[in-house]
């Protein structure tokens, strides 16, 4: 059984930092992308960053290149994303996320507030 469990999410000023970590287990990690995506306040939910299973670019959407980065580690089933220079407008629930089964498979996701 699939399973996704972010952590890392809170409350930071403008221009911080956070660090989303997720934990997968219940299938061969090492051999799937793997995706974080987000939730904005009444918007859609939007690809944020994804990484290959191994090797190979990873892919950002624009409004985030230069702030947050991607990593993952496959000896320990887990999925990164750094998050610099945070704006009030990167508030969301973010998700992590793979492409298994019929809708591919989430997590729960976890809340990440940039407010002063």
């Amino acid at each position: 059984q699939v399973q996704l469990v972010e952590s890392g999410g809170g409350l930071v000023q403008p221009g911080g930092s956070l660090r989303l970590s997720c934990a997968a287990s219940g299938f061969t990690f090492s051999v799937y992308a793997m995706t974080w995506y987000r939730q904005r306040p009444g918007k859609e939910r939007e690809l944020v960053a994804s990484i290959p299973n191994t090797g190979g670019r990873p892919d950002y959407r624009d409004s985030v290149k230069g702030r947050f980065t991607i990593s993952r580690d496959n000896a320990e089933n887990r999925v990164y994303l750094q998050m610099n220079s945070l704006k009030p407008e990167d508030t969301a629930v973010y998700y992590c996320y793979v492409p298994i089964g019929r809708r591919g498979s989430w997590g729960q996701g976890t809340q990440v507030t940039v407010s002063s």
